[in-house]
């Protein structure tokens, strides 16, 4: 009779343990769930700041005369909503090589409302193969005011060390 009894209760500890573990497990995956939304929903709707990594939707433009900012497009420059990001702000862009890099905000347009970017290319060509695409946006500067900047987003080298000979 203790054996019925030692087993039943194996059973019973056995059946509740699983019934726990099967419980904490859901809470757990139902929580990683909530903070990857989090995440996504931080990333898309979060007003930009210096130092902010926002997703936007990038497209690319090739022609255009003087841009809002008074200089003619070149390699660097980009388009935004001026609400967003003003004329003058500084942000780094995560794509495919060779886009990733650095881009100054010259420009502003009809299109390009919200977060959404347009981003000079010499080439119509890779204009047109570039697309439209979801880039990873790192706000450096807001505007053109340099006490909106972060710092230490970029690593800066010191200058060499130079001597200068005495005349003897």
């Amino acid at each position: 009779m203790t054996q019925v009894t030692s087993r039943w209760h194996h059973v019973v500890a056995t059946a509740i343990g699983a019934v726990v573990f099967a419980l904490l497990y859901q809470v757990t995956a139902v929580d990683s769930r909530y903070a990857a939304r989090q995440a996504v929903l931080r990333e898309t709707s979060a007003v930009p700041s210096p130092g902010a990594r926002l997703r936007f939707s990038a497209t690319a433009y090739c022609k255009g005369d003087v841009t809002a900012s008074g200089v003619w497009p070149r390699t660097g420059v980009a388009a935004a909503d001026p609400a967003l990001l003003p004329v003058g702000s500084v942000i780094q862009v995560v794509d495919q090589p060779p886009y990733t890099g650095i881009y100054t905000i010259m420009d502003t347009g009809p299109m390009v409302q919200g977060r959404h970017i347009d981003l000079y290319m010499w080439s119509c060509t890779e204009a047109l193969a570039f697309g439209r695409r979801a880039v990873d946006v790192t706000v450096l500067r807001l505007g053109w005011n340099p006490r909106t900047s972060t710092s230490g987003l970029l690593q800066s080298r010191p200058l060499p060390q130079t001597t200068v000979p005495t005349p003897k």
